[in-house]
Protein backbone atom coordinates (compact mmCIF):
# COMPACT_ATOMS: atom_id res chain seq x y z
CA UNK A 1 0.00 0.00 0.00
CA UNK A 2 1.73 3.60 -0.96
CA UNK A 3 1.03 6.46 0.94
CA UNK A 4 0.33 9.93 -0.44
CA UNK A 5 2.73 11.86 -0.07
CA UNK A 6 2.41 14.39 2.69
CA UNK A 7 2.01 18.47 1.41
CA UNK A 8 4.50 20.07 1.49
CA UNK A 9 4.07 23.12 4.13
CA UNK A 10 4.69 26.64 2.91
CA UNK A 11 8.24 28.38 3.19
CA UNK A 12 7.86 30.94 6.28
CA UNK A 13 9.13 33.82 5.78
CA UNK A 14 9.47 35.79 9.25
CA UNK A 15 9.20 40.14 9.16
CA UNK A 16 10.72 41.60 11.62
CA UNK A 17 9.94 44.99 13.11
CA UNK A 18 12.92 46.40 12.10
CA UNK A 19 11.05 45.64 8.08
CA UNK A 20 13.72 42.70 7.39
CA UNK A 21 11.87 39.58 6.04
CA UNK A 22 13.80 36.04 7.43
CA UNK A 23 13.73 33.42 4.95
CA UNK A 24 13.05 30.43 7.61
CA UNK A 25 13.82 28.28 4.87
CA UNK A 26 17.50 29.31 3.82
CA UNK A 27 18.01 31.19 7.18
CA UNK A 28 19.09 34.35 5.59
CA UNK A 29 17.21 37.86 5.43
CA UNK A 30 15.76 38.75 2.11
CA UNK A 31 14.51 41.10 -0.28
CA UNK A 32 11.05 42.23 -1.36
CA UNK A 33 12.36 41.10 -4.76
CA UNK A 34 13.47 37.62 -3.79
CA UNK A 35 9.62 37.45 -2.08
CA UNK A 36 8.63 38.43 -6.07
CA UNK A 37 10.79 35.78 -7.21
CA UNK A 38 9.18 33.49 -4.88
CA UNK A 39 5.79 34.11 -6.75
CA UNK A 40 7.53 34.13 -9.80
CA UNK A 41 8.44 30.71 -9.07
CA UNK A 42 5.19 29.31 -7.80
CA UNK A 43 6.33 28.96 -4.28
CA UNK A 44 3.84 28.21 -1.53
CA UNK A 45 4.98 30.67 1.41
CA UNK A 46 3.95 32.82 4.22
CA UNK A 47 4.92 35.97 5.39
CA UNK A 48 3.86 36.31 9.17
CA UNK A 49 4.87 39.00 11.91
CA UNK A 50 7.66 37.84 13.53
CA UNK A 51 6.60 39.00 17.09
CA UNK A 52 2.93 38.92 16.84
CA UNK A 53 2.90 35.35 14.21
CA UNK A 54 0.05 37.75 12.33
CA UNK A 55 -0.72 37.01 8.79
CA UNK A 56 1.12 39.24 6.61
CA UNK A 57 1.36 37.72 3.43
CA UNK A 58 -1.32 39.73 1.77
CA UNK A 59 0.47 43.16 2.95
CA UNK A 60 3.56 41.98 1.56
CA UNK A 61 2.07 41.02 -2.22
CA UNK A 62 0.19 44.57 -2.44
CA UNK A 63 3.77 45.65 -1.81
CA UNK A 64 5.42 43.73 -4.55
CA UNK A 65 2.27 45.13 -6.71
CA UNK A 66 2.82 48.72 -5.70
CA UNK A 67 6.75 48.43 -6.83
CA UNK A 68 5.62 46.73 -10.04
CA UNK A 69 2.81 49.41 -10.58
CA UNK A 70 5.42 52.54 -9.90
CA UNK A 71 8.02 51.20 -12.89
CA UNK A 72 8.24 50.32 -16.30
CA UNK A 73 4.23 49.68 -17.27
CA UNK A 74 1.29 49.58 -15.44
CA UNK A 75 -1.07 46.78 -15.58
CA UNK A 76 -4.08 49.20 -13.87
CA UNK A 77 -5.17 52.51 -15.18
CA UNK A 78 -6.17 54.96 -12.78
CA UNK A 79 -9.50 54.55 -13.67
CA UNK A 80 -9.40 50.96 -12.94
CA UNK A 81 -8.08 51.71 -9.82
CA UNK A 82 -10.22 54.02 -8.70
CA UNK A 83 -13.26 51.76 -9.96
CA UNK A 84 -11.44 48.97 -7.76
CA UNK A 85 -11.29 51.40 -4.50
CA UNK A 86 -15.08 52.05 -4.64
CA UNK A 87 -16.27 48.46 -4.14
CA UNK A 88 -14.28 48.50 -1.09
CA UNK A 89 -17.27 48.67 1.53
CA UNK A 90 -19.75 48.20 -1.18
CA UNK A 91 -22.32 45.51 -0.52
CA UNK A 92 -20.56 44.25 -4.12
CA UNK A 93 -17.36 44.05 -2.17
CA UNK A 94 -17.02 39.90 -1.88
CA UNK A 95 -18.97 39.23 -5.94
CA UNK A 96 -16.28 41.56 -6.98
CA UNK A 97 -13.23 40.07 -5.87
CA UNK A 98 -14.27 36.94 -6.21
CA UNK A 99 -14.77 37.97 -10.14
CA UNK A 100 -11.50 39.15 -10.23
CA UNK A 101 -9.85 36.13 -8.77
CA UNK A 102 -12.10 33.66 -11.24
CA UNK A 103 -11.09 35.69 -14.30
CA UNK A 104 -7.25 36.01 -13.35
CA UNK A 105 -7.55 32.06 -13.39
CA UNK A 106 -9.31 31.68 -16.66
CA UNK A 107 -6.76 34.25 -18.15
CA UNK A 108 -3.86 32.32 -16.78
CA UNK A 109 -5.43 28.66 -18.27
CA UNK A 110 -6.00 30.82 -21.54
CA UNK A 111 -2.50 31.92 -21.30
CA UNK A 112 -1.34 27.94 -20.04
CA UNK A 113 -2.74 26.79 -23.38
CA UNK A 114 -1.17 29.22 -25.70
CA UNK A 115 2.19 28.03 -24.18
CA UNK A 116 0.91 24.54 -24.93
CA UNK A 117 -0.18 25.03 -28.23
CA UNK A 118 2.85 27.05 -29.13
CA UNK A 119 4.86 23.78 -28.45
CA UNK A 120 2.44 21.40 -30.11
CA UNK A 121 2.43 23.30 -33.68
CA UNK A 122 6.43 24.45 -33.46
CA UNK A 123 7.49 21.11 -32.10
CA UNK A 124 10.14 23.08 -29.66
CA UNK A 125 10.72 24.07 -26.66
CA UNK A 126 9.30 26.91 -24.76
CA UNK A 127 10.17 30.01 -26.50
CA UNK A 128 11.57 32.73 -23.97
CA UNK A 129 10.66 36.16 -23.17
CA UNK A 130 12.27 38.14 -26.45
CA UNK A 131 9.58 35.49 -28.30
CA UNK A 132 6.68 35.71 -26.84
CA UNK A 133 6.90 39.62 -26.55
CA UNK A 134 7.25 38.96 -30.47
CA UNK A 135 4.34 37.05 -30.69
CA UNK A 136 1.98 39.17 -28.52
CA UNK A 137 2.83 42.32 -30.46
CA UNK A 138 1.27 40.51 -33.29
CA UNK A 139 -1.25 38.85 -31.30
CA UNK A 140 -2.65 41.67 -29.26
CA UNK A 141 -5.10 42.96 -31.37
CA UNK A 142 -6.75 39.48 -31.65
CA UNK A 143 -6.27 38.50 -28.30
CA UNK A 144 -7.38 42.35 -27.07
CA UNK A 145 -10.50 41.54 -29.76
CA UNK A 146 -10.98 37.83 -27.57
CA UNK A 147 -10.78 39.50 -24.41
CA UNK A 148 -13.55 41.93 -25.14
CA UNK A 149 -16.14 39.60 -26.05
CA UNK A 150 -15.01 37.87 -22.91
CA UNK A 151 -15.78 40.85 -20.67
CA UNK A 152 -18.88 41.52 -22.90
CA UNK A 153 -20.93 38.05 -22.34
CA UNK A 154 -19.74 38.21 -18.37
CA UNK A 155 -21.21 41.61 -18.19
CA UNK A 156 -24.46 40.13 -19.82
CA UNK A 157 -24.49 36.85 -17.88
CA UNK A 158 -24.27 39.28 -14.91
CA UNK A 159 -26.77 41.32 -15.79
CA UNK A 160 -29.08 38.44 -16.50
CA UNK A 161 -28.52 37.07 -13.20
CA UNK A 162 -29.32 40.52 -12.04
CA UNK A 163 -32.60 40.57 -13.58
CA UNK A 164 -33.09 36.79 -12.20
CA UNK A 165 -32.63 37.89 -8.57
CA UNK A 166 -34.55 40.76 -8.44
CA UNK A 167 -37.22 38.96 -10.08
CA UNK A 168 -36.85 36.35 -7.92
CA UNK A 169 -37.40 38.97 -4.78
CA UNK A 170 -39.84 40.62 -6.48
CA UNK A 171 -41.87 37.62 -6.11
CA UNK A 172 -41.02 36.57 -2.90
CA UNK A 173 -42.38 40.27 -1.41
CA UNK A 174 -45.34 39.82 -3.57
CA UNK A 175 -46.56 36.86 -0.87
CA UNK A 176 -46.47 39.76 1.59
CA UNK A 177 -49.85 42.08 2.58
CA UNK A 178 -47.65 45.54 1.47
CA UNK A 179 -46.10 47.09 -1.43
CA UNK A 180 -43.16 49.05 -0.92
CA UNK A 181 -43.88 50.87 -3.87
CA UNK A 182 -47.47 51.83 -3.18
CA UNK A 183 -45.93 53.04 0.60
CA UNK A 184 -44.05 54.98 -1.45
CA UNK A 185 -46.79 56.70 -3.72
CA UNK A 186 -48.91 57.25 -0.43
CA UNK A 187 -46.10 59.81 1.08
CA UNK A 188 -46.09 61.75 -1.49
Amino acid sequence: MTQAPTPVAARLIKKYPNRRLYDTETSAYITLADVRQLVLDNQDFQVVDAKSGDDLTRSILLQIILEEEGGGLPMFSSVALAQIIRFYGHSMQGVMGAFLEKNIAAFMEIQDRMVEQSKGAYGGPQYGPETWAQFMNVQAPMLQNMMNNYVDQSKNLFVQMQNQMQDQTQSMFSAFPFNPSSSKDSKK
